[in-house]
């Protein structure tokens, strides 16, 4: 598109301030801001602007009528612990679905480890945990999502580990989106006079990611027409700060297949009335994510009559399940979406002077979608209890803090690695610390051998056969 047609364009979605500066640029400067507009589909910001402020406004209305927040109904939910006999069927149908070809996982890696006290992005964080190779002939590709500022080293580190044995063409790294940040009136800001001022679209921008173009020199190739060329059908979706995550989990995939699901959610019992996890619950008469500031003390405390559990108990853990059908579906009502507005300090361009203005208050809005905001899409979601303990330990804060940091990721793995081994029949003397590789057992499986013998020394063990050096 000429620069002419892209300042016509900008100009007719009220966005012309853009070319404020278009004068004094050098002619490279002039090419990279056209070529950076041309990215943007402005006409969608000022939707995504609109829609965001008249949501907000709404729910700041004393004078609306907010949808009724309500439990999850009974049905909605079941437990992998509840019914062991349900959780093998599960187990056999998620398996089928991986052994035929049909299952993909997703990751969410976009985020970075500032709160870690790192400047690495926070899938390439050290817990200081070892790293096994798969092995085996079953495929399951592996989406990885990032962002501009982690793209580059988490394919770095990728690359140095060797993909840690899988196959290159089966690891689809791309990027999740960003959106421009808005004044107050909704107007985009100018970083420098030739480049607009961006930030990411939140972990909810994956869905948006997946119709993206993986490669500037293959527009037809997206993460969605990879899936469809795979046949994948259905999408285990997950972050990546939580080290105890059942990759590809068969039970999960298996539960959801057979409720016929088209988007599902784990969930972990919440640990106390007051803790800070958003739940998932019914907001209306549809399913949504609803944070701990949004329900009263008194519907946090309340209890269910019959199962003596807190009303409100299914703390979300970003865990998630998709059909392919549902993630191709999400472009028809993605423009319903409301993203969420955080308002911001924003360095930006005096259109007046040409002058960077550093402001003490925020003078700006970043836009975000949380990837739970399609719940309430659903034709049929369904919610999946594990246990705390075998399958949530996240990654948030920096060392040392004894809560939620690397200290307490790795006690919990190797809390789980102990308890897999003492389920089989093994006995750890006081202090033995045992990391089993992923290729050793996936949850407790296959350690037949260990039955009655006694460990005395910690260590990583890469096969069962390496067991026998710990005795």
């Amino acid at each position: 598109m000429s620069a002419e047609n892209t300042r016509n364009r900008y100009q007719a979605a009220g966005q012309g301030h853009l070319f404020t500066f278009w004068s004094k640029l050098t002619d490279a400067e002039q090419e990279a801001l056209t070529r950076q507009l041309d990215g943007i589909d402005v006409e969608r910001v000022n939707r995504v602007y609109n829609k965001a402020t008249s949501s907000e406004s709404k729910t700041a209305d004393p004078g609306s009528v907010a949808d009724s927040i309500e439990p999850l109904p009974a049905g909605a939910s079941e437990s992998v612990s509840a019914d062991p006999a349900k959780a093998t069927e599960w187990k056999q149908i998620g398996l089928r679905a991986i052994a035929n070809g049909q299952v993909g996982v997703l990751l969410m890696a976009g985020g970075q480890g500032t709160r870690l006290g790192s400047s690495a992005p926070k899938g390439c964080y050290d817990i200081e945990a070892e790293f096994g190779k798969p092995k085996g002939s079953v495929v399951v590709p592996w989406y990885v999502m990032t962002s501009g500022p982690t793209r580059r080293e988490t394919e770095l580190f990728f690359s140095k580990n060797n993909y840690f044995g899988l196959d290159l063409k089966n690891v689809i790294v791309f990027e999740q989106g960003t959106l421009p940040c808005l004044t107050m009136e909704g107007k985009i800001m100018l970083e420098t006079t030739s480049h607009v001022s961006v930030a990411p679209d939140g972990n909810g921008g994956l869905y948006a990611a997946t119709r993206a173009p993986l490669s500037p020199s293959d527009k037809s190739r997206t993460v969605l027409t990879d899936l469809a060329h795979r046949r994948i059908q259905y999408v285990h979706a997950y972050c990546v700060d939580n080290c105890l995550v059942k990759v590809a989990d068969p039970v999960f995939l298996g539960y959801c297949i057979a409720r016929q699901a088209d988007c599902a959610a784990k969930v972990v019992p919440k640990t106390s009335p007051t803790e800070s996890v958003g739940v998932v619950a019914r907001r209306g008469d549809k399913f949504s994510v609803v944070e701990y500031s949004e329900i009263t003390k008194e519907q946090a405390e309340a209890r269910n009559s019959e199962t003596g559990q807190l009303s409100f108990n299914a703390g979300n853990i970003a865990n998630h399940f998709y059909t392919t059908a549902f993630l191709q579906s999400v472009e028809s009502f993605e423009d319903e979406l409301a993203y969420h507005i955080a308002r911001k300090k924003i360095s930006t361009i005096d259109l007046q002077t040409g002058e960077v203005i550093k402001p003490s208050k925020p003078n700006g809005m970043k836009l975000e979608l949380f990837v739970f905001d399609v719940f309430p899409f659903t034709k049929g979601f369904s919610v999946f209890e594990v246990v705390r303990k075998e399958e949530f330990s996240p990654l948030k804060n920096a060392p040392g803090t004894g809560s939620d940091d690397p200290d307490t990721s790795r006690r919990d793995l190797l809390d789980q690695h102990r308890r897999f081994l003492e389920n089989a029949g093994a006995r750890l003397k006081e202090g033995v610390e045992i990391e089993l590789s992923p290729l050793v057992t996936y949850a407790g499986e296959g350690l037949e051998s260990v039955k009655g013998e006694t460990f005395s020394r910690s260590g990583y063990v890469g096969t069962v056969e390496e067991l026998d050096a710990l005795l």
